[in-house]
């Protein structure tokens, strides 16, 4: 009776139209109906009234459209953006030629506490607002003329629920997928190269296959392996049985040789492809990038890529994409890698949640590394209305979800569990528990050893950690388990678990020296680092006068000039200059390398200030992508770039005393002139990573020289500017494609009548476009900005400011003006192709 049922459902297969040609993905982006709301009414039903609400395509994020106010209850912590409950709406058809496919809609991420219905139907509630999940529309679906109406509630009224700018609504992109009824599941290739050599290495592919059948149904699996060229180099096929309404897992072993190894320099991408064939039918075809490498950590010598030392130089990063809000746009992210990149950056934290595919992608693509993370907080909340409400019952789902989705990724080198999660210190849940009040707080999915129980020292805190790397562990087992603490003394309790494989510090640079001492046998990772508070452009901190402090610290953090050092070297209480926490990660081989906080500025937390500041200081470049001076120190360290960078600007009071800073390398000294005047040579020593002089102002020209040798390696000039005369607009692509989402991040400078930036200048800027695009958004990297970065004009500041133009998917021109006060209209054309 079981083979007749194998041959009957082999044969209606067969029989199944023939545009049945695999797997269908197509964005789910666009045409959708939009509407913010102060109430609690439903809008969930097909029939709702929904003909006066706006209409936009996804991505989208709501909160970044309004001004900047202290009055919102997100705080300038969260950004000082309205929350509220978003309402999205979609109709749209599905071919009768669809019927007897599978149709899933994938969310990539949507902030959050999101509830999703098909034709008045409710497919699931997702709290998380950084996961991405999917859902099956097929048993709900209408096909033909019959129109479906897809409904998704964003709530994120409940604030604040975050310590940085979050967004709010379908931030992330919308996929719509279709597949034969037995095809690949959802993140259902996990590859692993668990032999790497010179000659050859060892591909394993497990690929999870789903029948919707109800009934035993046979296919065939073959994968393709195509090397970064395109060309197929390795493949094989064998038969499989899948139960009815179930899935299996089919391990295949496959060899490359040969291999070109993914690495920072060279990226290489190998392409997995997976075909599913049933009664001589294509029933679905999924693709997989993957890379080989091989990485190691030692306790003595840090990490390893491809055999070779490899000092980790990385960044933190948040999510949000400045003026762009978070809604996400693949060259807004593919912009701020390349810029970290050219600073010599190789990797990447994603602070503190899971990233948006496309971050990922680009990784790969570009060759920096990734630690992936995943929970800012566990139980204990850190914002009134966090993810730890949630985190009980949903943590295993969405950690196994985020595993899953990102394990093939070539950058991916390390997950984080955790960052600053405050079960680290002890607290009142300490005690020990009985195994099953354990199990409970646990999820009753993940199951704790009863021995551990045994363990006196085994905390509650302690069995979280372990139960979250078990989940990592039981998915993954080619990467090390970390997390970031800024508790960095034994007792912590994440320490004490011994369920971390590195080691992640925050801060704490003293500690870094007696580390093996401390802890002998384990692995260190610099996890986020230094806190330096800088501004672009603007070399006075600000007094305390100028600023609300929260009324929930008990006293205002020293004033900022007692906790400079100079320019861009101000850090907060718990951080350090950007030199002193490089120098000790440089010279210490054990530690493997660190996380700058942050690689760009972000959205909320301007921390150690408040309101007016709604955005942080701490970034090595602004938050609209202009570098910063210590950006420099860092390319004249992290790369081989020729490098020479002269600071401040040249238009002070006359006689006043200046400082003036060079970075540099490729050379052995400096030399400074003022109006050709030598004022002396310099050059660094082993801990300081910069030269200075203090000079007295006089109009004129400043000029550095480097050298080796004796011979010129770099020259640049500093004019002292005058009036401002004229704007400047600065494409960083002239070029950009048809596609609706292409950008062109235009910089306008405002120089006087020789062409030196007028480094005071604040003039408002106005801007508008024809043709075919659009203003996206506007900015000028000012913290302090209280304006709507929607808003088709910005004030300069310290003589720069952004305009960010998008492409409306059709062929032609952009031309775009900008216009302000006393100087003449600025004309610049984009090419969209």
């Amino acid at each position: 009776m079981k083979q007749l049922a194998i041959v009957f459902f082999s044969l209606l297969l067969a029989a199944c139209s023939a545009d049945r040609q695999g797997r269908e993905r197509t964005s789910f982006n666009n045409d959708w109906l939009f509407s913010l709301t102060d109430n609690q009414a439903d809008l969930s039903a097909p029939d709702a009234d929904d003909s006066g609400w706006r209409q936009l395509n996804l991505p989208h994020d709501w909160s970044i459209e309004a001004d900047f106010s202290k009055e919102n209850p997100a705080t300038p912590g969260g950004g000082a953006l309205p929350g509220g409950m978003g309402w999205y709406r979609k109709h749209f058809k599905i071919p009768e030629s669809d019927r007897g496919k599978q149709v899933y809609i994938d969310f990539d991420g949507v902030y959050r506490c999101s509830k999703v219905w098909l034709n008045g139907h409710l497919l699931g509630f997702r709290p998380n607002g950084y996961i991405s999940f999917r859902y099956d529309m097929t048993p709900y679906l209408k096909y033909g003329q019959e129109e479906n109406v897809l409904v998704v509630q964003a709530d994120n009224s409940q604030q604040p629920n975050s310590r940085w700018y979050s967004g709010s609504g379908i931030y992330r992109n919308v996929w719509l997928v279709k597949t034969g009824q037995v095809h690949v599941d959802q993140y259902g290739t996990n590859i692993t190269t668990p032999d790497v050599a010179q000659e050859r290495a060892t591909v394993v592919i497990e690929t999870t296959l789903k029948n919707t059948y109800a009934a035993v149904v046979t296919a065939e699996l073959t994968t393709i392996i195509k090397a970064p060229s395109g060309k197929v180099i390795a493949h094989t096929s064998l038969p499989v049985e899948l139960p009815e309404n179930g899935s299996d897992i089919i391990k295949q072993t496959l060899e490359v040789k040969a291999p070109e190894l993914w690495g920072i320099k060279n990226p290489a991408l190998y392409t997995a492809v997976t075909e599913v064939r049933s009664g001589n039918q294509l029933t679905d075809r999924y693709e997989t990038t993957f890379g080989i490498r091989t990485f190691r950590w030692d306790e003595a010598t840090g990490f390893y890529l491809n055999g070779e030392p490899t000092k980790v130089l990385g960044v933190c990063l948040h999510h949000d994409l400045g003026c762009l809000g978070t809604a996400v746009n693949k060259r807004a992210i593919e912009r701020q890698l390349q810029i970290m990149k050219d600073m010599g950056v190789n990797a990447i934290r994603t602070s503190h949640n899971p990233p948006a595919p496309e971050l990922l992608e680009l990784c790969d693509r570009m060759g920096l590394l990734v630690q992936d993370e995943s929970f800012d907080m566990w139980r204990k909340r850190k914002s009134p209305y966090d993810y730890a409400q949630y985190f009980d019952e949903w943590h295993e789902r969405d950690l196994t979800d985020q595993i899953k989705r990102d394990r093939n990724h070539a950058s991916v080198f390390m997950w984080s569990i955790g960052n600053e999660v405050l079960e680290q210190w002890s607290h009142a849940d300490a005690d020990t528990l009985s195994l099953q009040e354990a199990n409970l707080i646990l999820n009753a999915g993940h199951k704790i050893d009863p021995a551990l129980l045994e363990d006196s020292t085994m905390s509650v805190q302690s069995l979280i950690t372990i139960a979250l790397a078990d989940i990592v562990r039981k998915l993954d087992t080619t990467r090390p388990v970390t997390a970031g603490n800024n508790g960095v003394d034994p007792a912590n309790h994440l320490f004490r678990s011994g369920a971390l494989d590195v080691y992640g510090f925050n801060y704490h640079e003293k500690d870094y020296a007696p580390f093996p001492q401390v802890y002998p046998g384990k692995k260190l990772i610099v996890s986020e680092s230094t806190s330096a508070l800088m501004t672009r452009g603007y070399y006075q901190m600000p007094s305390d006068e100028m600023y609300i402090w929260p009324e929930s610290w008990d006293k205002p953090f020293d004033r900022p000039e007692h906790l400079c050092s100079s320019y861009d070297n101000c850090h907060v209480p718990w951080g350090s200059t950007h030199e002193v926490t490089w120098h000790e990660v440089k010279r210490l081989p054990y530690a493997s390398g660190m996380f700058i906080w942050t690689g760009f500025d972000y959205l909320g937390e301007p921390t150690p200030y408040w309101w007016p500041s709604r955005s942080s200081f701490f970034g090595v470049v602004d938050l609209a992508g202009f570098p910063k001076n210590v950006y420099y120190m860092y390319r004249s360290e992290w790369t081989d770039q020729p490098t020479l960078h002269l600071f401040p600007h040249w238009n002070w009071k006359e006689g006043e005393e200046v400082d003036v800073w060079a970075y540099y390398n490729q050379a052995d000294e400096v030399e400074l002139f003022l109006n050709g005047k030598s004022l002396g040579t310099k050059s660094k020593n082993d801990s300081t990573y910069h030269v200075s002089w203090r000079v007295p102002f006089t109009p004129g020209t400043l000029k550095a020289v480097s050298r080796k040798a004796g011979k010129e390696v770099l020259a640049q000039e500093i004019h002292t500017a005058g009036e401002a005369a004229e704007l400047a607009l600065l494409p960083d692509r002239r070029v950009i494609q048809a596609d609706g989402t292409d950008l062109s991040f235009i910089t306008v400078e405002v120089r006087d009548k020789a062409g030196n930036l007028v480094p005071r200048a604040d003039n408002l800027i106005r801007f508008s476009v024809e043709g075919d695009g659009f203003i996206a958004g506007t900015d000028n990297g000012d913290q302090n900005d209280p304006n709507s970065l929607k808003k088709p004009e910005r004030n300069a500041f310290y003589g720069k400011a952004l305009v960010v133009v998008q492409n409306t998917g059709k062929k032609g021109v952009i031309r775009v003006k900008a216009t302000a006060a006393g100087l003449p209209d600025a004309v610049t054309e984009i090419e969209v192709e």
